[in-house]
């Protein structure tokens, strides 16, 4: 039987939890608190998280045994299963392929979850969560593709505005007691940790003056320009702030162009997952729109200058730590993947941003004396 959200009682407290949550970047980290406090709400429970391998490293640092007691190096869940959605459908029919799958759902049946969450809403995630035989499972009854919500058996009328506050009312109803967002835990790799020191070490930078510029984003309309970006680095430097251009695959172009604009005064790097852990872990402010990293940088409590276009703040915004968000009142709402920026998002100047920045930076400051 389907039981809804109303009238639903607390159930049996579970041995063991399966999190389903496949990507990307900023959804993964949108769901780390709800998971967060399902831990402290069931600190003796197996908690396993199904995530895309493109990912893992949001979950555990490289070399670290993706199953066992949680530790430093995965402080959140007992198990990290994970699926090569990717590149499975490039060869679905052949025999690496199905022995990949077949071992990745060996894991995940093999440890006989009392309860799955599928906290992506899609119809993959809903028959993924289907396939681990967990005999109960979570979803919002108002799925992002509404199928989804025929394979869950329970259908959770999400609460909140930010998709934080949805994760966390789906997760009160495993639970049946009101949750709060807790602070969030990443991994520690020390190798990153070391590399990162380094790379900054050479650059002549310390944390207590570095701030991150990522100009990158999921699709065109929510880039701001990337001359924009070189120019409130040279900005920040004439107050003797330094900035580091992150990008991501891809964004090698941007980057340069960030950089070139920036008359030498931004440097360009590029990392890997865990090595961006540690570099934001270090940033004294992140500058960037709507992406992966801004999400990290509010997860870590980085203070943030986010700056948006088609995409709605209330709900995507950086949460829960210090932000200013730039948004121009004529952008519209809208999830479209447009190449090209959103022409209201081009208002946003300059001098808007930098003064954003320095006034973070300030409250930093005065942060730092009073403590």
């Amino acid at each position: 039987m389907i039981a809804s959200a109303e009238g639903n009682s607390r159930a049996a407290e579970p041995k063991s939890l399966l999190i389903v949550r496949l990507s990307a970047m900023g959804d993964v980290i949108h769901t780390l608190p709800a998971v967060e406090a399902l831990r402290q709400a069931f600190p003796q429970a197996t908690i396993g998280w199904l995530i895309d391998e493109r990912w893992a490293e949001l979950l555990c640092a490289p070399e670290t045994a993706r199953r066992g007691p949680t530790s430093p190096g995965r402080p959140l869940v007992d198990w990290v299963h994970t699926v090569n959605l990717r590149d499975w459908r490039k060869s679905f029919f052949t025999l690496s392929t199905s022995q990949q799958i077949a071992r990745v759902w060996n894991d995940v049946r093999s440890v006989h979850y009392d309860v799955a969450l599928d906290l992506q809403g899609a119809i993959r995630s809903a028959v993924l969560v289907r396939w681990s035989r967990a005999p109960v499972i979570y979803g919002a009854a108002q799925p992002r593709e509404s199928p989804a919500s025929l394979l869950y058996t329970r259908r959770i009328i999400a609460r909140g505005t930010h998709v934080v506050e949805q994760n966390l009312s789906i997760a009160e109803a495993v639970v049946g007691a009101k949750l709060s967002s807790p602070s969030v835990q990443l991994p520690h790799h020390r190798e990153s940790e070391g590399k990162v020191d380094d790379l900054l070490r050479q650059l002549g930078l310390h944390s207590c003056e570095l701030v991150i510029l990522n100009p990158g984003a999921g699709w065109g309309a929510k880039r701001w320009p990337a001359e924009y970006y070189g120019r409130v680095a040279v900005a920040l430097a004439g107050s003797g702030i330094r900035s580091i251009i992150n990008y991501g695959p891809g964004e090698e172009s941007l980057a340069e162009e960030v950089e070139a604009a920036s008359n030498g005064k931004a440097k360009a790097v590029k990392t890997s997952i865990s090595e961006l852990i540690a570099l934001t872990r270090r940033g004294r402010l992140f500058i960037g729109g709507d992406t992966g990293p801004m999400h990290l940088a509010a997860a870590l409590q980085v203070p943030v200058v986010a700056i948006f276009g088609p995409t709605d703040p209330a709900r995507n915004g950086p949460h829960a730590t210090r932000s200013v968000v730039l948004r121009n009142p004529k952008s519209l709402t809208s999830h479209a993947r447009r190449p090209k920026p959103d022409e209201a998002m081009l208002e946003i100047s300059v001098e808007a941003v930098v003064e954003a920045a320095r006034s973070l930076l300030a409250e930093h400051l005065t942060e730092g004396a009073h403590g």
